[in-house]
């Protein structure tokens, strides 16, 4: 029998990664070609637009801009954005030499260096597993979940951000792997575009997915179905996101640009197994995104024992970091906070943090005594007055050393509710993928112990039309005990609602103010024009 070899480190990126803008950036500078300010954000808006065609391709439809007659053929991708796109009439908007930069192939530069190896949908077709084989060959994991409720629709997608992992948990698939390179931003922004893709086509041929999907989860929608862009996305793939700081952030900024992806701010969470210096220079660089702390323990010592980095950094450290970045837009509003402590805060001012959910909580349901009701006692002790979010996640089951398992339902909501009693926000996640091996690293990890060589790549050539286990996913139908576990506590509840109410009532004075103010200065400027006039007659 052959063993595999399995490739270490990361090759230098070729081709380049236009997504990248740094090493764009760089590029330009070493070819002596300057962009004055907002000439590169048009670039990437146009790119965006245009979903990312090859650049030669680019070039040539940017031209074709000029003609009258072919302006509006061009393809567009239906993304909302603050700013519309300029009409593009004069050619000198995007300098001669910055396009012939892009169109010339000695350049090394590519609109998207990454290709879907292979896709694995779930039976209830509400998951797609893609395995994207980097330029390298290296292959990492992406997710595309399709949500859909009588109340709307979404789809999230979880994203990778290194190859393997340094943090070792021990019931992680990815944690087997060990660490093997970082994913620069462009091939992390790559995965939402091959997603984007996908979708837009499924879209445009309004195939039978979707009225399926529709028949199962209810088509008496409050809201048309939103199944054709990627509304959230979450690093909870293969990495430790605050590992590759650098380029995770670089990715965020591309997510949240107004002129591209345009996500809300809150759609972009990062999880992390937790470390505490990066997670306060996230703090300071990126309030605006949520955070999501990979816990799994309630204490330093449970939780030494299967996240082996934990050692490093306390628990009660990370807690009041986590603490901090929920707060920080508040604070930040307030000028209340600083580097490293906050300033006490209203019950009030942690229910409107905790509302719009910038810093949560997971924590991994094992069988076990982590998941003892001892040990719910006191993660709703650690949460005691923040007004976290907690969010319990069902082990999905991996090829690990140890022989882990889910523990039941019923044991899951009795922890929920002893958790809720507490004051925090907690909640059981749904359980998507199962069936297509959808936990972290868990397809990647599968299938390099099939492989003979690493010149195949992470998968064998057989499994790039592979299909879906044969798994049947049963599904019923909620009931008002399930509804009940999926709230706070009533008293929590309550609070919320109340201080929502006064919320909209200030808002909506502030803004009857901005519009009085506004229109009494017109009033009096118009006099002011009127009198003049006047006074030369």
């Amino acid at each position: 029998m052959t063993v595999a070899r399995v490739k270490i480190g990361r090759d230098p990126p070729s081709p380049r990664p236009i997504l990248d803008r740094q090493i764009l950036i760089r590029a330009l500078d070493e070819a002596d070609i300057s962009l004055k300010g907002g000439q590169l954000d048009l670039f990437y808006q146009l790119l965006h637009r245009q979903n990312y065609p090859s650049l030669d391709e680019f070039v040539a439809n940017y031209y074709r801009l000029e003609d009258k007659e072919t302006r509006d053929t061009l393809p567009v991708v239906d993304v909302p954005t603050r700013y519309p796109i300029a009409k593009n009439r004069n050619r000198r908007q995007l300098p001669r030499k910055f396009l012939d930069f892009l169109a010339d192939p000695a350049n090394d530069f590519c609109t998207v260096t990454s290709k879907v190896e292979a896709a694995y949908e779930s039976s209830d077709k509400t998951t797609t597993k893609l395995a994207v084989k980097l330029h390298d060959g290296h292959v990492v994991e992406s997710v595309i979940m399709r949500y859909i409720t009588r109340d709307g629709s979404r789809v999230s997608q979880c994203v990778s951000s290194q190859v393997g992992c340094a943090m070792g948990c021990t019931f992680c698939a990815t944690g087997t792997m060990g660490i093997r390179g970082n994913l620069n931003a462009g091939e992390i922004l790559e995965q939402i575009v091959h997603a984007g893709r996908i979708l837009n086509e499924e879209a445009k041929e309004n195939t039978a997915k979707q009225k399926e999907l529709l028949e199962t989860y209810g088509n008496k929608q409050k809201k048309k179905p939103q199944l054709a862009l990627v509304r959230n996305v979450v690093f909870m793939g293969m990495g430790e996101p605050l590992n590759n700081y650098d380029n995770v952030v670089g990715a965020c900024r591309g997510l949240i640009d107004p002129k591209r992806w345009n996500l809300a701010h809150g759609r972009v969470t990062i999880s992390t197994v937790g470390v505490t210096p990066r997670i306060r220079k996230l703090t300071r660089d990126l309030p605006e995104v949520s955070l999501a702390l990979s816990l799994h323990a309630p204490n330093q010592a449970m939780r030494s024992a299967i996240v082996p980095a934990a050692k490093a950094y306390p628990i009660e450290d990370l807690i009041n970091a986590l603490d901090a970045h929920m707060m920080a837009l508040l604070g930040k509003h307030h000028k209340k906070m600083n580097d490293h402590t906050i300033t006490k805060y209203t019950k009030k001012d942690r229910i409107q943090a905790s509302k719009r959910r910038r810093a949560m909580i997971e924590y991994v349901m094992l069988e076990g005594d982590t998941s003892s009701f001892e040990c719910a006692h006191q993660l709703g002790k650690l949460c005691e007055n923040r007004h976290l979010v907690v969010n319990l996640i069902p082990y999905n089951q991996t090829d690990v050393k140890d022989k882990l398992r889910c523990p039941s339902e019923d044991h899951m909501r009795k922890f929920q509710d002893i958790v809720a009693s507490y004051g925090s926000f907690c909640s059981i996640r749904r359980t998507m993928g199962a069936d297509i091996a959808s936990a972290c690293g868990q397809l990647v990890v599968e299938q390099e112990k099939k492989n003979a060589d690493i010149e195949d790549g992470p998968f064998a050539k057989t499994t790039k039309n592979a299909t879906p286990k044969k798994q049947v996913i049963k599904r019923t139908k909620s009931t008002a005990k399930d509804s009940t576990h999926n709230t706070v506590s009533s008293e929590h509840d309550k609070d919320v609602n109340e201080y929502q109410k006064e919320y909209d009532i200030d808002r909506l004075i502030k803004r009857l103010s901005i519009a009085t103010t506004v229109a009494a200065s017109c009033f009096f400027l118009s006099a002011a024009i009127h009198f003049v006039r006047r006074q030369k007659r």
